[in-house]
């Protein structure tokens, strides 16, 4: 293995030498800062924009609950035709005109609400009319029963359950929701990973076979530890870029708003808002401290760790994969037959994590998914946080080392003569053949 180290510095340094290579390390930060600086000053325009919606009630009972806020401004209008009312909204060039029909029956006048407008209006809206009459002719049929509205709101009971483990740790529903989060964008990230560098991994492959540079290379080094090389230069290249990414981004982040005066923070809106709801809410206020509380249970050593072995255990088997498509295979057109068979297990391995572990962490199906090792770098990531035994976790990866050894060694008994093999698409007879050598 005396030409590995070699090999990696040169995989490597062609790479990260690259014009495409170095022209998208730098541009598609700035792509994405461009992208996210669009979505802020859109939002803030939104934001800044006030409809005004005309109200025409002539049954009179709802024309007082409308209450104007930042973004919207209600205009009651009295004594006036349902025709006199839309073209007065037009000229006003008002948001749209709400119009509650004249009835005195409160199941009927709900079928008798109509709102027009020039456009079609937002969801938002409409569901925010929806729930405020609904509630006002509720309360109003109540009454009309001799319901006492007053009575059914003071007798209403919240119930909280409190969750605690027999070993009296004490958790709750935020908990959960914190755990899928983490797990789900640990499994989304390596999922993106392998098929991003994965593919960079294929297509160097096939461009040195092409060009015939590979015939020369093969003859002074072992095609295991061209392939080797091939994989972790590749996976360095691909290290670098995502920290250049990482740092460019933030680095971006702070450069746009100063610059071109936009407020990126418009992009949080909501995430504010609910923020300050969180300082006069004591109940908001309560949800939030358990989601810190419930970040602070998380097994945050053990979860890093783990994170950083599935991970390079995963993206190393994956390539192996990939390089030996590479070598069978003399264009990228011809690599879709191969593609299915690699790719079917991520995707069992994202929906196995998504609809199985998030309601069933410790069940049969995630437990059995967890250890098998094309779906165990997602799996597992995904139930660490809902407390896998350390056990389970060291022997699903021993057998995920274990079966990288083996693809790579499966893997290099193609890459050995498919590197060579030029002008036919191999089947996959073929392939177990060349394995046979």
């Amino acid at each position: 293995m005396n030409h590995l180290p070699l090999i990696i510095k040169r995989e490597y340094l062609n790479k990260v030498r690259n014009k495409s290579f170095i022209i998208m390390t730098f541009l598609s930060p700035l792509i994405f800062a461009a992208l996210i600086a669009v979505v802020a000053y859109l939002t803030q325009l939104n934001n800044d924009k006030v409809r005004v919606i005309s109200v025409l009630d002539e049954s009179g009972l709802v024309r007082n609950i409308f209450k104007n806020s930042e973004h919207t401004t209600y205009h009651v209008l009295e004594q006036m035709s349902l025709d006199d009312a839309k073209a007065l909204s037009k000229e006003t060039e008002a948001y749209g005109l709400l119009h509650v029909d004249k009835m005195d029956d409160v199941k009927t006048l709900s079928e008798h609400i109509t709102f027009y407008s020039e456009e079609s209006p937002s969801l938002n809206t409409i569901s925010d009319l929806e729930n405020q009459i609904a509630a006002t002719l509720t309360n109003i049929n109540l009454l009309k029963n001799g319901v006492d509205v007053d009575m059914i709101n003071a007798s209403e009971v919240k119930v909280n359950i409190a969750q605690e483990s027999f070993d009296g740790q004490k958790t709750s529903k935020i908990d959960s929701v914190v755990k899928i989060a983490f797990g789900g964008a640990a499994g989304y990230l390596l999922f993106m990973f392998i098929i991003i560098y994965g593919n960079m991994i294929m297509r160097s492959v096939i461009e040195e076979k092409t060009s015939r540079i590979i015939e020369v290379i093969i003859s002074s080094v072992k095609p295991m530890q061209l392939m080797l090389g091939k994989i972790f230069g590749t996976s360095l290249a691909g290290i670098t870029q995502f920290l250049i990414w990482t740092i460019l981004g933030a680095i971006l982040m702070l450069i746009i708003p100063m610059v071109f005066g936009v407020d990126l923070a418009a992009v949080q809106t909501p995430q504010q808002q609910m923020m300050q709801q969180a300082m006069e809410n004591p109940e908001m206020n309560m949800e939030i401290q358990n989601v810190l509380t419930a970040f602070y249970n998380l097994p945050l050593f053990n979860l890093v760790l783990a994170f950083a072995l599935f991970f390079i255990g995963g993206y190393l088997l994956y390539s192996s994969l990939y390089a030996a498509i590479g070598a069978a295979v003399d264009n990228e057109t011809d690599t879709q037959q191969f593609m299915m068979p690699i790719l079917m297990p991520l995707v069992l391995a994202v929906y196995i994590g998504i609809f199985t572990v998030v309601e069933d962490p410790h069940g049969t199906v995630s437990t059995v998914f967890s250890f098998i090792p094309f779906t165990s770098p997602v799996v597992m990531l995904m139930r660490i946080p809902f407390g896998v035994p350390i056990w389970q976790q060291i022997l699903s990866f021993l057998i995920l080392v274990g079966t990288f050894m083996f693809t790579v060694w499966f893997a290099a008994k193609i890459y050995r003569v498919g590197i060579l093999m030029y002008g036919k698409k191999p089947t996959y007879k073929e392939l177990i053949k060349w394995i046979k050598y």
